[in-house]
């Protein structure tokens, strides 16, 4: 499914999950075709300057699945910045961030990406501050290594916790404010 509500393209949309989403619903941070996890909706235009473009930086966790084993000097290189290629070619050095090696979450759905049972991989969890292009996926290929699932976890202080795929759970304008510290103008 793609973070949007209207495509010129042949995909799944927003407006298939079957919830009465509000005219002018909009995506915040918006999720790849091939990425999964929490994606923030709302009505509040101000929102996305706000969290994106504020002075403030706000914090996004992805578990990362990648193929093969992730070594320190790696994991160090993401940790400290690494160069990425951005939006119209441009090379571009990564903020630190925190990275770390995790255990593979347990009951995880099926993405359709899954590596065959003798193909090592390592999950990663990594913390930003910065949301580049695909800046996720150009990090771990900048070390060598393939992403092969990649999952928001958080944004601030908003979790997954325990949300399955494709629902929806709505919180008051109050309660969204205060968990991204962001100031109700």
């Amino acid at each position: 499914m793609v973070s949007q509500f209207v495509s010129s393209h042949e995909v799944r949309l927003l407006g298939e999950l079957g919830f009465p989403f509000p005219p002018d619903t909009h995506a915040i941070g918006r999720l790849d075709n091939h990425s999964e996890g929490l994606l923030l909706l709302t009505t509040n235009k101000k929102i996305t300057r706000l969290l994106f473009q504020g002075k403030i930086p706000h914090t996004r966790t992805y578990l990362v699945q990648v193929k093969n084993t992730v070594n320190e000097e790696n994991l160090q290189k993401l940790r400290t910045g690494i160069p990425i290629r951005i939006k119209g070619g441009e090379d571009y050095i990564t903020t630190p961030c925190e990275v770390n090696i995790v255990t593979a979450p347990e009951n995880l759905f099926s993405s359709g990406y899954e590596l065959h049972e003798n193909v090592s991989s390592t999950w990663l969890e990594i913390s930003l501050t910065e949301g580049k292009f695909h800046q996720v996926r150009k990090m771990v290929a900048a070390i060598h290594h393939r992403c092969k699932r990649l999952i928001r976890v958080s944004i601030e202080g908003i979790h997954l916790d325990g949300l399955l795929p494709g629902e929806v759970r709505e919180m008051s304008e109050q309660d969204f404010f205060e968990k991204l510290r962001l100031e109700n103008a």
